[in-house]
């Protein structure tokens, strides 16, 4: 990323075009999380070696990944729903697991992780916390796991707009330590459905997303416990790069 007159140059990103039309559209007035659009070089890298389907250029499935990784881009990277591109902010509502639906702001507002992972389980069993959870805490707690980024891709795409069905894929490699948690440098991967209602610009309206959390915390929870000291020191590294998150699609 390079500065010329005052304009913001982005690396090009094929799998989120949104990021290069939104500075030809609007150069400086994006109010970006960190001070500027983020980096996916490390994630990317990690999709195109781990991904197990290759779609077609044009095609549907690459159509809906790319939408969805610019979708979540906007979530994770933008502090103003009025910037987003990829919804539309009136009607936009997102599910998970059946739960009440979650506004643009109010996404926007906890972060995907706790979006995501939001339970309505006692506190004595739960693998984590999300109504404790920040969203800086959240994506920091998952960026020390997951180093190299949480790669996401479509599996399968069952139905086409208005009603988009989609199965997907999302993994990692556990290389930093996750709570009180060491890592173990395996990966860690689970698979969901999601259904998303888009109007006729292909904005996201509603997203349904089901999976099982468990999938993902029990690669988690099995490295053996450490300090918070130890945490820390083996977590610092990693959470000096605050241009990128690891919940990357």
């Amino acid at each position: 990323m390079a500065s010329e007159k005052g304009k913001i140059q982005v690396a090009s990103d094929k799998y989120r075009q949104v990021l290069h039309e939104d500075e030809a559209a609007a150069a400086g007035t994006i109010e970006w999380r960190h001070g500027g659009p983020p980096i996916y070089d490390s994630v990317n890298k990690l999709f195109e070696q781990g991904r197990t389907k290759v779609w077609a250029e044009g095609s549907l499935e690459e159509t809906v990944q790319n939408a969805i990784k610019s979708w979540e881009m906007e979530l994770s990277h933008k502090t103003r729903v009025k910037d987003f591109r990829t919804i539309n902010p009136e009607k936009f509502k997102l599910f998970i697991n059946g739960r009440e639906g979650l506004s643009a702001e109010e996404t926007l507002k906890v972060g995907s992780y706790n979006a995501l992972l939001k339970s309505s389980v006692p506190d004595e069993f739960k693998y984590y916390k999300a109504d404790e959870e920040s969203f800086e805490s959240s994506h920091d707690a998952f960026r020390s796991a997951f180093p190299r980024g949480f790669a996401w891709e479509v599996i399968n795409v069952y139905t086409g707009p208005p009603v988009v069905t989609y199965k997907f894929r999302h993994w990692g490699f556990f290389e930093g330590p996750f709570k009180l948690h060491s890592p173990t440098g395996e990966m860690v991967q689970f698979y969901g459905v999601g259904i998303m209602k888009v109007d006729e610009s292909l904005r996201a309206e509603d997203v349904e997303i089901y999976y099982d959390p468990a999938e993902l915390f029990a690669g988690l929870l099995k490295g053996p416990t450490i300090s918070e000291s130890n945490i820390e020191q083996q977590g610092h590294a990693d959470n000096t790069t605050t241009q990128s998150c690891p919940y990357h699609y």
